[in-house]
């Protein structure tokens, strides 16, 4: 939505404080008092306030408004968002998250509340960066507020690409390729199958381990049906590259994390004495980035067991968030080399 990104390189005019329509502030309490008189006396130029073209609703800077009718004052700068009145709300509280008086936690849950029925298709995650709470608080929201609804088979993320809820089949197509073509990079596949990079990557191991393509935790959602199509969809690839299956089930499960640690800390070693690592800005950098991950499978258990219940939702989701910036690196690395090359 183009008017919500670039709102601030709007032009700034004068209206009139009577042609504004104050009506649908996200604020369940209304405004606060105290805040508007603190703005009524400060001495600076108020800054201007975003008001819905169509309407005249404010979107954003009620205690604005309020203030300078305080001060006496019969105009105030504005700019104009010319979206419907559903992208204007999401305006209104993206703003109202983002700087002024903080909403209250209730007003946030409200707005995730109306942002997923007007926007039923966006994924948990976008609602939740639009509103400040978190993607499992907007997930519970979705199921309390439409329970009796079939789900959509895909959601927007929040980088505007849609993605399947259920990435079954994806994963499943990725398998496929991956069989008869090992020469695929994660990203060809990926881009095939409309998953992402480390979804892709995921399915290469479990595809080279003899494993189900599915996780477990997914099947457990779905129904039986589905799960023994997937498992005879599995034992079809593996049948058609049976060197996949050729190592005994300990050996194709790979080392365990308490295995692989000690040649990630070893291998980080080596890096660090790498000159042309050592004695750089970025190299440095990436090194300390490198050295965060080489703890033992014992200090990982240690601080997943210490992490606070009420902090879980952040945790795991900035968890996700993170995973999904080293998958592009990694993606980005190798596709410079092979752009080199």
């Amino acid at each position: 939505m183009p008017e919500e990104m670039n709102i601030e390189e709007q032009s700034v005019v004068e209206v009139e404080l009577d042609s504004l329509n104050s009506a649908g502030s996200p604020r369940l309490s209304g405004e606060s008092p105290e805040h508007v008189h603190v703005l009524a006396a400060a001495q600076s130029p108020l800054p201007p306030i975003v008001v819905h073209r169509a309407t005249m609703k404010v979107i954003d800077g009620f205690h604005r408004v309020k203030a300078a009718r305080l001060r006496g004052a019969e105009t105030i700068e504005a700019r104009f968002f010319d979206g419907d009145e559903a992208e204007a709300f999401v305006l209104a509280v993206r703003l109202n998250v983002r700087h002024g008086l903080p909403l209250a936690l209730a007003d946030r849950k409200r707005a995730a509340e109306r942002i997923i029925a007007s926007h039923p298709q966006w994924s948990d995650r976008r609602v939740a960066t639009v509103t400040g709470v978190s993607p499992g608080t907007v997930g519970d929201i979705r199921k309390r507020t439409v329970p009796g609804r079939t789900p959509e088979s895909r959601r927007v993320g929040q980088d505007g690409r849609v993605r399947p809820l259920d990435g079954s089949a994806g994963r499943m197509l990725a398998g496929e390729l991956l069989a008869a073509n090992p020469g695929l990079s994660l990203r060809q596949v990926a881009r095939a199958a409309g998953i992402s990079p480390e979804t892709a990557r995921d399915v290469r191991n479990r595809l080279h381990n003899g494993d189900d393509l599915v996780p477990r935790q997914c099947r457990r959602k779905t129904p039986a049906v589905l799960v023994a199509a997937r498992e005879d969809f599995t034992e079809e690839l593996l049948a058609r590259r049976p060197e996949l299956v050729a190592q005994g089930p300990s050996q194709r499960s790979g080392r365990s994390r308490t295995d692989i640690a000690p040649d990630r800390a070893m291998l980080v070693k080596r890096l660090k004495a790498d000159p042309a690592l050592r004695f750089t800005e970025t190299g440095r950098n990436l090194l300390r980035l490198l050295a965060l991950h080489t703890l033992r499978k014992e200090e990982w258990d240690a601080i997943i067991n210490n992490v606070p219940p009420h902090c879980t939702d952040i945790v795991a989701d900035l968890a996700r968030q993170f995973a999904d910036l080293w998958s592009e690196f990694a993606v980005r690395i190798k596709d410079d080399v092979a752009q080199i090359g």
